[in-house]
């Protein structure tokens, strides 16, 4: 018989033991992806049994049945001895009569974990966490009505793009089982690859960034360039003229203002002055007539809402697009790779997969790779003339990315478009234009956007030198001389 305070003793030893295994587990070192999910897997298991023994452990010392107190009582009361005999007796006995049964810190499960190989189950086109498997939602997709007919490998560049999506009445119910479906399927995989993320806190901020900007439904049409891919609003402390704003283009400027939900038409100056007029002020104080109308107002109230509800499942599949970025990128590549081998090269490429899988399940080896060569598509270092041919050798520090280090020209040349560096120059206070490329020191960048702005500013249309009058006698002079004439009464 377990009283309460052995049993809050008892709770405030596993809470030590999880802590203890949690702490082991995340200082063990992973050599594969593989280990890295299983290890994640592991700890989140540790966690919710802490959550659940900590919360048993509340319930105690709150004691609203009052066990807790009565059994004080009885311990400290005049007749403790006899208590505390009659209970030694009681354990004695229980022991006596149940000696085969393990003890507590036999029963603790999760040390023997890690000797299981799959803590959770993937497809085989997911490869264990390192791709994406959206055949399904494919298929869904391309029977949506008015949805364009792309092949699989152009969906994976675009299936976050749901503004091409129409959404009239007919289609927003399908449209929105699509959702549905897709959204239920990066929930499950960041669930499997990630599962010490908190999708509730996720859920929550998405909730809440959509009640705080008043305009469920409406999301802005990403481009293609680093800084619109990076998010479609535009930070507009960094210009001080509606010139600069110009120099980001017609495409990001659309987006900015589809972001705030203002009229995103008219030439590359009025978007540029229309969204310039709106530093420093809330969307409250703003002209109406800068606001764009919602045509989906006008409708049925039935469709208004279905609306509400496709914009809060499009802002979530944003969220998981975002954190998923990497496996997406993984597995274009692989498709695209799939794609470019004949049927007996996969042919061969599954056997040796099937190979290789047994191998691992038979014995877990660590790859000889005295080199530190990076590995290919089939988890063996790659060739060392292929190294020295790519340039992998050489490795490419940006202090404008947080002194990230980039391997080979190649991916240090793609890393100027990516999110990464889009997000340090906003840190900055820098569009990431042209202008800087192959820029990756902090101090140059912003010297060198120090002389731009001085430059415009230089080539910003002064009207008191450029701007030319005509005298009486014919003569042309600039408005500041023509007004010096005109006050001394010499026209």
């Amino acid at each position: 018989m377990e009283t309460i305070l052995e049993q809050q003793r008892r709770y405030h030893e596993e809470k030590e033991r999880l802590m203890d295994a949690k702490t082991k587990e995340m200082l063990h070192k992973k050599s594969t992806l593989r280990d890295q999910i299983n290890s994640d897997h592991r700890t989140r298991a540790m966690l919710d049994r802490y959550m659940d023994v900590s919360a048993n452990l509340r319930d105690s010392y709150e004691d609203k049945d009052g066990m807790r107190r009565d059994e004080l009582a009885a311990i400290s009361g005049p007749n403790e001895f006899a208590e505390f005999y009659n209970r030694l007796k009681q354990i004695k006995e229980f022991h006596r009569n149940n000696n085969a049964l393990p003890c507590v810190s036999c029963r603790f499960p999760f040390p023997c974990l890690r000797s299981s190989r799959n803590l959770v189950e993937f497809s085989d086109e997911e490869g264990y966490g390192r791709y994406l498997d959206l055949h399904d939602c494919y298929l869904k997709f391309i029977n949506l009505k008015g949805a364009e007919k792309l092949e699989y490998i152009a969906y994976l560049s675009s299936f976050d793009q749901l503004f091409d999506i129409p959404r009239t009445g007919r289609t927003l119910n399908t449209k929105s089982r699509y959702l549905e479906m897709l959204l239920e399927y990066l929930q499950d995989y960041t669930d499997r690859v990630k599962p010490l993320l908190d999708q509730n806190e996720l859920y929550g901020k998405v909730l809440w960034t959509l009640r705080k900007n008043g305009r469920l439904g409406i999301f802005p049409k990403e481009t293609s360039s680093a800084l619109t891919h990076a998010g479609a609003h535009l930070d507009l402390s960094a210009f001080s003229s509606w010139e600069e704003l110009a120099s980001l283009g017609l495409d990001r400027l659309k987006s900015a203002l589809m972001a705030l939900g203002l009229k995103c038409g008219g030439t590359l100056e009025e978007r540029a002055q229309r969204l310039f007029s709106t530093k420093g002020k809330s969307l409250e104080s703003l002209d109406p007539s800068l606001f764009a109308k919602n045509p989906k107002a006008k409708g049925p109230k039935k469709d208004v809402e279905r609306n509400k509800e496709i914009g809060f499942l499009e802002s979530q599949v944003y969220e998981y697009v975002e954190i998923l970025g990497e496996q997406r990128q993984l597995t274009h590549e692989n498709v695209q790779r799939k794609q470019a081998r004949t049927g007996e090269e996969r042919e061969e490429e599954e056997e040796e997969q099937l190979s290789e899988s047994e191998s691992e399940d038979e014995d877990n080896e660590i790859i000889y790779n005295p080199k530190n060569l990076p590995l290919g598509w089939d988890g063996k270092p790659i060739p060392y003339w292929l190294y020295k041919l790519h340039g992998l050798n050489i490795n490419y520090n940006c202090e404008i990315c947080g002194n990230y280090t980039y391997r080979g020209p190649k991916a240090f040349q793609r890393h100027f478009a990516e999110w990464r560096h889009a997000h340090g120059m906003r840190c900055l206070g820098i569009p990431n234009t042209a202008h800087f490329a192959n820029v990756t020191q902090i101090e140059d960048a912003v010297s060198l956007w120090a002389k731009l702005k001085s430059q415009k500013a230089l080539e910003r249309w002064q009207p008191d030198t450029e701007e030319e009058y005509e005298d009486s006698s014919g003569n042309v002079v600039n408005k500041k001389t023509y007004e010096d004439l005109k006050r001394q009464g010499l026209l």
